[in-house]
């Protein structure tokens, strides 16, 4: 079942993550957030991520996005992150990492929350 979106790379995301879904239902709720028609992706400022009191992997099935500070060393996972977004979570000692990445490491998606 071949998706209909523009970016053929987010569909094949997409599929794979839902195949991964029918083992590991975290997976499958990953993608049914980056399903969203794109004027209701998630977007998420850095504020937002530091005001969670998560202390698990942050994962953000859309985009993160460099308003306000973040001052704890946080692994955050995203679809994409802006250019602000990045340096400020390297700047604090955390690592921004690519949901296509964090897949292959993590597939049991274990310690790790979505938020959106």
């Amino acid at each position: 079942m071949k998706m209909m979106r523009k970016n053929p790379v987010l569909s094949d995301l997409i599929i794979d993550l839902r195949d991964k879904g029918a083992k590991v239902p975290f997976w499958k709720a990953v993608a049914r957030g980056l399903q969203r028609p794109s004027r209701k992706a998630f977007k998420i400022n850095l504020n937002k991520i530091e005001n969670s009191g998560f202390k698990e992997t942050i994962l953000v099935p859309g985009t993160v996005l460099g308003s306000g500070n973040l001052t704890k060393a946080r692994k955050i996972v995203a679809l994409r992150f802006s250019a602000a977004a990045r340096q400020k979570i390297e700047a604090a000692g955390g690592a921004a990492v690519l949901l296509e990445d964090f897949v292959k490491e993590n597939p049991k998606g274990s310690k790790t929350r979505i938020m959106g």
